[in-house]
């Protein structure tokens, strides 16, 4: 079994995306654009903040940095009204962390909203590493905060596993020589995530726990 995991947080350990969604159609709706529906946000996700303004800002838009500013602070203060943990997640978690399997969180959510929803959500969960974007390191794909995590954590890439339901995922998993894992309980189909270069997939926790028992 592996040594190491490391999660994805929207989509992966936390059903994030109506919190996401409702900022967005709060920005969106104070600067005078039209709302967007929950696919079109799903869509949206996974690639950092400033990436998800962008798609859902007309791409006319002038004011995008002003867009991004203002939803980043009502992201960051949001009470995750919306947000869920996953079905079996809390039991696999902390069946991992019984077995030594030391846990990380790297997301491209800003950190201090990473860190919020992991306090609120997942505080009984001993996670090892959280990262999130502070502007330290690439956003996902790259795999320089997923290397960073694993020196913290004291283990070698090779001995992680990198689970997520994004694009961004599949390819940190490769980029970072770690045994990727999707699951199909997220924002991505087997379809997109299999073009990312995904060849392992999980339905449920309980699959993925056998997984990387066997890894």
């Amino acid at each position: 079994m592996v040594k190491a995991v490391l999660f994805d947080l929207d989509g992966t350990l936390l059903d994030t995306v109506e919190d996401i969604r409702a900022c967005v159609n709060a920005m969106l709706k104070k600067f005078g654009y039209p709302q967007v529906s929950r696919e079109v946000v799903s869509r949206s996700i996974g690639d950092g903040v400033r990436e998800l303004v962008e798609r859902v800002v007309p791409a006319d838009a002038k004011n995008k940095e002003e867009c991004l500013s203002y939803f980043s602070g009502l992201y960051a203060g949001g009470d995750n009204r919306y947000t869920r943990v996953f079905e079996g997640e809390r039991e696999f978690l902390l069946r991992l962390a019984a077995r030594g399997v030391k846990l990380a969180v790297i997301t491209n959510k800003m950190q201090s909203a990473a860190d919020n929803c992991i306090s609120q959500f997942l505080s009984e969960i001993p996670f090892d590493f959280i990262g999130g974007e502070t502007g330290m390191f690439p956003c996902k794909p790259d795999p320089s905060l997923a290397l960073y995590a694993a020196l913290k954590m004291h283990v070698p890439p090779a001995a992680c596993a990198f689970v997520g339901d994004g694009e961004p995922d599949a390819r940190t998993a490769i980029n970072a020589g770690m045994f990727g894992v999707s699951c199909l309980w997220g924002y991505r189909t087997r379809e997109q995530l299999e073009k990312a270069g995904a060849v392992r997939f999980a339905h449920s926790f309980d699959e993925l726990e056998k997984i990387l028992e066997n890894a």
